[in-house]
């Protein structure tokens, strides 16, 4: 089968033509692949930083969304001809970079039939990372205040949605291109991340310091510190928890397959009132300039793969 991936750990990502899947354990369900989401994460298991539980050469890719063509003699909760979506690790073959993927009946969430397959396959990460965020490692409360820093991304903007359909009040930080679309997800207030006074207005626009920090920016954990009150709570995505000071809990969270959760967050998807935008489609043949650009920023919104 055709699937875009690496020959060996930091090589550049090309077309592979890889074996076809194996035979089903029977706990496990084979997608065909419609589409799958490309994010900064790919980069990290193309150097060797990530493992996803498959050595190359192998498919990248840790997102996809597609109709379960074959399901394992255990499973009973999944059928064939069902659209799903998945985050399936740790892999137990190839990546979601591929015709078809193997994965376990559980780490699978129905895709609602109104979403697109680009879209499906693009939220899957960034909904299940905000999700986690918010409900486990910041246990947010209505009523509640919340910075998000750096909420132009897609799990940025999905932390923003997401805490405003949890009662929250948001104050974000963007870059001024973003600041309209981020207002537009529910921030009450956005401010550019470039103003290097931007935490004192965090601070004045809270009345004295927010309850809650997720901070989606890479290396900006310890400065949006400072506007987090005495005693409140921060979560980091970025790998850069700072240390702890004046009784304020941190986490770091790295996002976990969850197919229950999944499912609901993709209700909501269905409903409206979570949203993803795809910037750019691409084939298989174009995969390394894909995550080229995901990798810089440039992209514009969420980009996939389809099989073509």
């Amino acid at each position: 089968m055709r699937a875009a991936g690496i020959q060996r750990i930091d090589s550049a990502v090309e077309v592979l033509e890889l074996p076809e899947p194996r035979a089903l354990a029977a706990d496990e369900v084979l997608i065909e692949v419609a589409a799958a989401g490309v994010g900064n994460w790919d980069e990290i298991v193309r150097t060797g930083g990530w493992d996803v539980g498959s050595t190359p050469p192998m498919a990248l890719g840790v997102e996809a969304a597609g109709t379960v063509v074959a399901v394992g003699a255990d499973v009973t909760d999944v059928v064939v001809g069902a659209e799903v979506l998945t985050h399936p690790l740790p892999l137990r073959e190839q990546g979601t970079w591929a015709e078809r993927l193997i994965a376990p009946a559980n780490l699978v969430g129905s895709k609602p039939a109104g979403v697109s397959w680009e879209a499906a396959a693009a939220f899957v990460v960034p909904a299940l990372t905000a999700e986690q965020v918010l409900s486990e490692a910041l246990s947010v409360q209505s009523g509640q205040t919340l910075l998000v820093h750096g909420a132009s991304g897609i799990t940025g903007g999905m932390l923003v949605e997401l805490a405003v359909l949890r009662g929250l009040r948001v104050i974000a930080t963007a870059g001024p291109a973003a600041h309209d679309r981020v207002r537009a997800l529910g921030a009450a207030e956005v401010l550019d991340y470039h103003d290097d006074d931007w935490p004192s207005q965090v601070l004045r626009f809270s009345g004295g310091g927010v309850d809650l920090v997720a901070n989606a920016a890479r290396g900006g954990a310890a400065t949006a510190l400072s506007a987090v009150v005495d005693g409140g709570r921060l979560a980091t995505i970025t790998s850069d928890t700072p240390a702890a000071e004046r009784g304020i809990t941190m986490s770091e969270v790295y996002v976990r397959p969850d197919g229950d959760q999944l499912t609901g967050l993709a209700a909501l998807l269905g409903e409206g009132q979570l949203t993803v935008t795809v910037a750019g489609r691409c084939s298989f043949a174009d995969a390394g300039e894909a995550l080229a650009k995901v990798v810089k920023g440039t992209s514009g919104g969420a980009v996939v793969l389809t099989p073509m």
